[in-house]
């Protein structure tokens, strides 16, 4: 290896000497549950976060203080593209904004609004987010779920946008990558959140859910947080348009 090559300056991700994160970070859907538990851990590393969401007044007891809270509904688009147009700089986006209506998602008027909350939803932040992320070299980590890979029999609308959340995010880490954005998702398994809280007070289910995954246990926001910021960091500075299961081995058994 020459000395030139040893001499070359290396991208530290946003990081100081010791270990500070300088990074801006935005998350949508980071007022609750995975974007909240995301949002807290970029903030602990020393990051200026942003997180856009519903319910901000209830998120108060779940965020540390140093996280900015913006309410925000990804289906308005001009809204959105307001807040994006407001920030200075943006070097990561987590797109975590999702909702379910388990029973209710064959009715084409709940269909819709499921699939333009999570998958057009997404996109629209995507989108809005390119100008700055090429600027400074950032990325995205978009989350998708276990439900990318099968099919949810009550959650048609769910399945259908978690599938398309893998297959964007795949498009974009191909179109973007001249721009120097790195795009990956992470898909998590049965994670203690909101959206599962039915489930886990069902006896039944959650023995079958249990007694198939792996590891033995429901999967925890922080589970979530610590592989999304894996795909923000240096260390998967050559990974993008990877789709990283955080199941306990559910998909695998």
């Amino acid at each position: 290896m020459s000395e030139e090559h040893l001499a070359e300056p290396v991208d530290d991700g946003g990081h100081d000497a010791v270990g500070e994160d300088r990074r801006t970070v935005v998350v949508t859907g980071g007022t609750s549950g995975i974007g909240a538990a995301v949002a807290e851990r970029f903030a602990a590393a020393g990051a200026r976060v942003i997180a856009a969401g519903l319910d901000t007044a209830g998120a108060a007891g779940r965020l540390p203080e140093s996280v900015r809270r913006v309410e925000i509904d990804l289906t308005h688009a001009r809204d959105l593209e307001d807040f994006i147009g407001g920030v200075e700089r943006l070097d990561v986006l987590v797109n975590a904004a999702g909702v379910i209506a388990r029973g209710h998602e064959y009715e084409p008027e709940v269909f819709a609004h499921v699939v333009d909350v999570n998958l057009t939803g997404t996109m629209r932040a995507c989108v809005a987010s390119h100008d700055l992320l090429r600027r400074s070299g950032g990325c995205i980590v978009n989350v998708a779920s276990m439900l990318s890979f099968f099919g949810g029999p009550r959650v048609p609308a769910y399945t259908a946008s978690k599938g398309g959340i893998t297959q964007l995010t795949k498009a974009l880490a191909v179109a973007w990558a001249p721009d120097g954005i790195r795009v990956n998702a992470v898909a998590p398994g049965w994670i203690r959140t909101a959206l599962t809280a039915g489930l886990r007070t069902d006896d039944a289910a959650a023995r079958r859910i249990i007694e198939r995954t792996p590891m033995g246990r429901w999967g925890e926001p922080a589970d979530v947080a610590g592989a999304v910021t894996f795909l923000c960091g240096q260390d998967a500075r050559f990974v993008t348009g990877a789709v990283l299961p955080v199941d306990g081995g559910y998909l695998a058994a």
